[in-house]
């Protein structure tokens, strides 16, 4: 497989519609490394296997090992409240300010609102500032009462290290994880990450993208820039240790993701956690301005995998690499993605009717004909940035249907399902959202 790795990852860049794309990965002890394709289709940069990509929101495993650091040097627990480190910490809910702790931000269970994408400059002050303005976030569920993804919240938790270590987030990385580790392509500034070649985002038509990478202050969140071999050797040491004495610890499961078709069945501390072919896979996977990146490590193998991509369907050709990837070095199926099922079912979805809503986001579920119909709306702050899509959805089951966006090879899953009080929720793109008329 790794010799003819090179050619199959040209073949499916081009396949996927992919700019540029670079794998790493360890198989029995021994690191293999690709690229191919472009870094940039504006300056025709090729792809290189020591190329830095966004690795987005496979950051906040990162961000989660270094708060684990912290709990097994006896500095805090998983169960300590954030405004116990953070003395005057708010989000709109007052009591969710006082008992809302590291466990909750690190398992996506907070139910703070997750999408504050704030710009509060470059200075050092960055995550101070985003964390004060958190004082109006709302909740997207009680405290605890299910998972919704919650970028705000490893914000949150990264501010934490800050305090804890009296250092900038960024040093914090530097010098817990990179340095120990000889990752010396691994960076979260971009005049660190400019002294490297490096990918740029394309987003619709394969354009490059508007800007080069998110602001600095949601960096505990998806800042990190990385070759794959780095990444891969972050994994390697969850696997054979270097950082945690326990890294197995952070694979605990923590809370049923109700949607268990997109990324995996449970949330751990930071990691995805998912079984293939019985095999327990952690993983986790990030988006930033048209770049991509996937991280799978399979424990009981000692497989460790990082595909990154700079544009096109990057999710599905991320997908594919893995399903032939795992298929040959271990004989381990990829469960598929999720799509319609080979014979149409009869299900009563009138139930599901009706407007979901949580701050950014209105979802409105209509049934025709039998047939269900998504609109999908961004509002406030966003809804001048996007316009409103209709979608049909195909039934899975009597709560689980499948969209597909035009021009997508794949389909995405919504899943309906209730809290422990009855309330109806819609799982949707990793989110929860309340079912609110």
């Amino acid at each position: 497989m790794a010799g003819a790795m090179g050619q199959r990852l040209a073949e499916l860049i081009e396949e996927f519609e992919v700019p540029g794309a670079a794998l790493a990965y360890l198989h029995r002890g021994e690191l293999h490394e690709f690229a191919a394709g472009t870094l940039n289709r504006d300056t025709g940069v090729e792809a290189t296997p020591d190329a830095l990509y966004q690795i987005g929101s496979v950051t906040k495993v990162w961000t989660a090992t270094l708060l684990m650091m912290r709990v097994e040097r006896g500095e805090l627990t998983l169960d300590t409240p954030v405004a116990e480190v953070l003395p005057g910490f708010a989000v709109a809910d007052p009591d969710v300010s006082k008992r809302v702790t590291i466990r909750h931000l690190l398992s996506h269970t907070s139910g703070i609102d997750g999408d504050l994408f704030l710009d509060t400059g470059r200075g050092d002050d960055c995550l101070e500032k985003y964390v004060a303005a958190c004082a109006d976030l709302a909740q997207n569920h009680p405290l605890g009462a299910t998972q919704s993804y919650c970028n705000s919240g490893f914000v949150i938790a990264g501010r934490v290290l800050e305090v804890l270590s009296g250092k900038r987030w960024d040093d914090v990385l530097r010098e817990e994880i990179a340095e120990p580790l000889g990752l010396a392509h691994t960076w979260t500034l971009p005049e660190d990450v400019l002294r490297f070649r490096a990918a740029m985002g394309h987003v619709e038509d394969g354009k490059t993208a508007p800007v080069w990478g998110l602001m600095r202050s949601v960096g505990p969140a998806g800042l990190i820039c990385a070759s794959p071999a780095d990444v891969v050797a972050f994994g390697r040491a969850h696997l054979e240790g270097g950082l945690l004495e326990n890294p197995r610890a952070m694979w605990e499961p923590q809370v049923d993701i109700p949607n268990p078709y997109t990324l995996g069945r449970q949330w751990g501390i930071g990691w995805i956690l998912d079984e293939w072919d019985g095999h327990l896979v952690v993983s986790h996977g990030g988006n930033t301005i048209g770049q991509h990146a996937m991280l799978w490590v399979v424990p009981d193998t000692g497989t460790v995998v990082c595909v990154t991509a700079n544009g096109g369907h990057s999710g599905a050709f991320t997908h594919r690499v893995a399903t032939e990837l795992f298929a040959e070095l271990d004989g381990i199926t990829v469960p598929p993605t999720l799509g319609p099922p080979a014979e149409p079912v009869d299900v009563d979805l009138t139930r599901h009717a009706g407007v979901y809503e949580r701050v950014g986001a209105r979802m409105t579920i209509t049934v025709r004909d039998g047939g269900l119909r998504l609109r999908m709306e961004a509002t406030g702050a966003l809804a001048a940035l996007q316009e409103p899509m209709e979608l049909d959805g195909v039934a899975v089951d009597d709560v689980t249907f499948v969209v597909r966006r035009p021009g997508e090879p794949d389909w995405t899953s919504g899943v309906f399902y209730e809290l422990a009080d009855g309330t109806p929720y819609l799982h949707l793109g990793v989110r929860a959202t309340p079912k609110t008329a």
